[in-house]
């Protein structure tokens, strides 16, 4: 009986926080500026292409060169910041805002090991994460394992914020399908400028919401086998924006105004419907299987109010061998509680890879 209020507790505790954010004045709604126009037609096209594309092969990431400098050092490690022009081609950079087109990221690695010997995860950015910190305190205590962290600062938020952009609220749908699409690339070529260039022996990538729908894409595009590790997160954003807690912090009215041949009368249920089709290009299952399956573990909540289990099962149906680990709780309190079940599905995902050949 306890555990069965403690779960309805969490489950309470995210329809509270999310009533709060999402459906209260205080902050503004989701895509208030409509679906985007031309920009959403650009990016359904690039996204519906994708897909014969990674059927076969995966294509090469692009090649990076990040600058970097040197935040602190101690006797045992070192943080640096490094930047680099986002790796796009020239129809996704037309799409960006200027203030996302140089990405940020943030390293911290242990000193005095050959990276041949060390991992290195790239942890990616859930809804409204601005900044570095949390991320490089999930990350710290790897540290002792010999597992660096590399943190991406996600287009469209900390300084790669659109003037026009409050806090984490995208102004239009299509800035959502151009936020994943950026992160993936970026992502990608970090893993191959962490293997490839800094020689790493094992990689992996970690994300946790919307960074984990982010992660999974990631770890199904590479072209070897990595670690992939979603944390609290949906098969696809259809489930946050249409089914969840966020659809009560999306601007329906704004959408349905802004629809191209909007007919008298449209209803919002068909405005839903409309999202459900553009966000239906964001369904992880539709990915392919990652090289390693079995180092993909996704951590999910029991009584997560934002992500409902089904939707983690299908991610893991889709993807046979991988695993799902549950922790008790619901969306907020496994964040801010259970790291140390992520940093255990990070140090097992990592095990279950082979160490690469030094070339």
């Amino acid at each position: 009986m306890v555990n069965v209020n403690l779960g309805m507790l969490h489950y309470v505790l995210d329809h509270v926080y999310g009533a709060f954010m999402h459906r209260t004045k205080l902050s503004p709604q989701f895509f208030s500026g409509g679906w985007g126009g031309a920009k959403l037609d650009l990016l359904e096209r690039m996204i519906k292409q994708l897909f014969p594309q990674v059927e076969g092969q995966n294509w090469a990431p692009e090649m990076i060169q990040p600058i970097w400098k040197t935040v602190w050092e101690t006797k045992n490690a070192c943080l640096r910041e490094g930047v680099f022009r986002t790796p796009c081609d020239d129809q996704l950079l037309s799409a960006l805002p200027p203030e996302c087109h140089t990405a940020r990221v943030a390293f911290l690695a242990p000193k005095f090991v050959p990276p041949q010997k060390m991992a290195c995860v790239v942890h990616l950015a859930g809804t409204g994460d601005h900044t570095f910190e949390r991320r490089l305190r999930l990350g710290g205590p790897l540290l002792k394992e010999n597992i660096a962290t590399m943190v991406l600062e996600s287009p469209f938020y900390g300084r790669r914020r659109p003037m026009l952009q409050r806090g984490a609220r995208l102004l239009c749908v299509s800035d959502l399908l151009l936020l994943g699409r950026v992160t993936i690339e970026e992502a990608r070529s970090l893993l191959y400028w962490l293997g490839n260039e800094a020689g790493y022996g094992k990689m992996g990538v970690c994300g946790l919401s919307m960074g984990g729908v982010h992660a999974a894409m990631v770890g199904s595009l590479h072209p070897t086998p990595i670690a992939t590790l979603p944390f609290l997160s949906p098969h696809s954003a259809v489930v946050a924006f249409c089914d969840g807690i966020l659809k009560h912090g999306t601007a329906w009215e704004a959408l349905r105004e802004d629809l191209p041949m909007q007919k008298d009368g449209m209803t919002l249920e068909e405005v839903r419907e409309r999202m459900r089709d553009v966000l239906s290009l964001t369904d992880v299952t539709r990915f392919p299987i990652p090289k390693n399956p079995s180092s993909v573990i996704f951590v999910a909540a029991t009584d997560d109010g934002y992500i409902p289990k089904h939707s983690v099962l299908e991610l893991q149906k889709a993807w046979p061998g991988s695993e799902v680990r549950w922790v008790t709780g619901g969306h907020v309190s496994s964040f801010l509680l259970h790291n140390d079940e992520f940093r255990k599905a990070i140090v097992d995902g990592l095990n279950r890879l082979q160490w690469e050949d030094p070339a």
